[in-house]
């Protein structure tokens, strides 16, 4: 992959996506807006991409972070995929967003950087093309929550507002989001490809997406199985870590479920609060399709798709190429719950694993949810070993369990200030609750305060940190008869 000069202000952009047959992008400009303006910066991003971030603030920058320049060396495409939306498959694209390029870091890493909300592309199907502040600013929280979580996810490194409105059921300021990711090729990239590309276009892709993020793959017998394999592991660690925090995606359509597995569409996303798996916050899942219990299930379903389109470049022969893949999505399942029992096991203490570990995660959880325990929280007092003012810690049953996981911890040769420790750096002390995210959109969207939205934001940077500034964060909503729902938009 090409390697270019970096410019004065930093960008070192390159265009290795825009070498793949045409039939992946529609080229394109973006859209100018009537007056950007910055409303936040995230330095230390623009930093590690090695972007001058004084430049970046100026005039000059935010008029790139608004579409109404482009930095050199950028070459604006939107791209084509495909997915199956709530199991429904459907030619899609980027609507509203423009790949500028990838921008090549100091330390020789690529990223994409992509503006969201840049105006009408070829896969706008009747939209706008833009993007409103509230939802815009919702993903630049939640995701660098993610980040400071430790989960693998695309990341805000801008969001300027246009000076425009955009019509959704009222008018709302409209705003412009510039998302950093590892790439955005997606399995729903892959279905594309499959169905609307030749044979050689599929292949061409496969060869990209490894060369880009599996180089190591390229020596193998069969590269395309690799493929299979090395997504499905990051995948099944991926989704571990998702219901380990109580996080629900809301919305796992294909297209929003990336190759390289990091997190990408934080649109009606949520976090859990009370512990119960049929949890769901997305006004669209009638169904309960992407519930929290669900997610392990429909990554499956996912990467079944996703080897759906290998199928040709696995074996010249069908039945082979079904069998050599049936065997490699078969392998989600046990990934999956590896990771999730040993990421359980950390949150409870334990440094190594005995038969009986199932059945003492097992019986929180259910307590957890016959109570309806905050997820979170109860974690959290778990991990100072502080039993919370809750109806879960007053329970016999609870007393009992109690005495068992004394038992257990006391069994290891670790000692019990080596287990809380564990603990602590297991068990975030703040996730973005539902309640304080939208309290910060409020205040910046019908007030022009971004104060609420900043002190959150320096809260949820260091969620393990269990510092007394989280205490006021970690508490969760007012009952209401209402249930908390979120909406599609970003």
């Amino acid at each position: 992959m090409t390697e270019k000069k970096t410019t004065e202000r930093g960008w070192n952009l390159d265009n290795s996506y825009a070498r793949l047959p045409k039939t992946f992008f529609s080229s394109i400009e973006p859209t100018p807006v009537e007056s950007p303006a910055l409303i936040i910066c995230n330095e230390s991003l623009a930093r590690s991409l090695g972007l001058n971030v004084q430049d970046l603030q100026s005039q000059d920058g935010v008029a790139l972070l608004a579409g109404n320049k482009t930095p050199e060396g950028a070459m604006p495409l939107a791209q084509a995929y495909a997915g199956h939306q709530f199991g429904h498959f459907t030619m899609l694209g980027d609507g509203r967003a423009l790949l500028l390029g990838e921008q090549i870091t100091p330390e020789g890493e690529r990223f994409d950087i992509q503006l969201k909300g840049s105006g009408i592309t070829p896969y706008s199907r009747g939209g706008d093309g833009r993007a409103a502040l509230g939802p815009m600013l919702r993903e630049y929280i939640v995701s660098e929550a993610m980040y400071g979580l430790g989960i693998a996810t695309t990341r805000s490194l801008a969001v300027v507002t246009t000076g425009e409105s955009v019509l959704r059921e009222k008018k709302l300021p409209g705003a412009i989001l510039t998302r950093v990711a590892s790439s955005h090729l997606r399995v729903g990239t892959f279905q594309y490809a499959a169905n609307w590309g030749t044979p050689d276009d599929l292949r061409r892709l496969a060869d990209y997406t490894i060369q880009r993020h599996f180089p190591e793959g390229a020596q193998e017998e069969n590269p395309y199985l690799y493929l299979l394999q090395e997504v499905s592991k990051r995948q099944a660690l991926q989704i571990a870590k998702w219901q380990l925090v109580g996080f629900i995606h809301g919305v796992m359509n294909t297209d929003n479920m990336t190759i390289c597995a990091e997190t990408i569409d934080y649109g009606p996303c949520a976090f859990m609060n009370h512990y119960d798996p049929a949890t769901v916050f997305s006004s669209i899942d009638r169904q309960g399709r992407y519930a929290y219990g669900n997610q392990p299930h429909m990554a499956a379903w996912n990467l079944a798709r996703f080897a759906e389109t290998l199928l040709p470049l696995l074996d010249e022969e069908e039945e082979q190429a079904v069998k050599v893949a049936q065997e490699a999505i078969s392998e989600f399942a046990d990934l999956y719950h590896c990771n999730w029992n040993a990421g359980m096991r950390a949150k409870l203490g334990l440094f190594q694993e005995e038969p009986e570990d199932k059945e003492l995660i097992k019986g929180l959880l259910s307590m957890m949810e016959k109570y309806s325990a905050d997820y979170t929280n109860t974690f959290r007092a778990l991990s100072f070993d502080k039993p919370a003012e809750s109806a879960l810690f007053k329970t016999t049953e609870f007393e009992s369990w109690h005495k068992s996981w004394q038992a257990r911890l006391e069994r290891q040769e670790e000692s019990k200030a080596s287990s809380l420790e564990l603990m602590q750096k297991s068990n975030p002390a703040v996730i973005p609750r539902n309640h304080r995210v939208e309290e910060a959109l409020e205040a910046a969207v019908e007030r022009g305060d971004y104060s609420v939205m900043e002190k959150l934001l320096a809260v949820l940077s260091n969620p393990y940190g269990h510092s007394p500034e989280h205490s006021e964060y970690a508490t969760g909503p007012e009952p209401s008869k209402e249930p908390y729902r979120t909406f599609c938009g970003t």
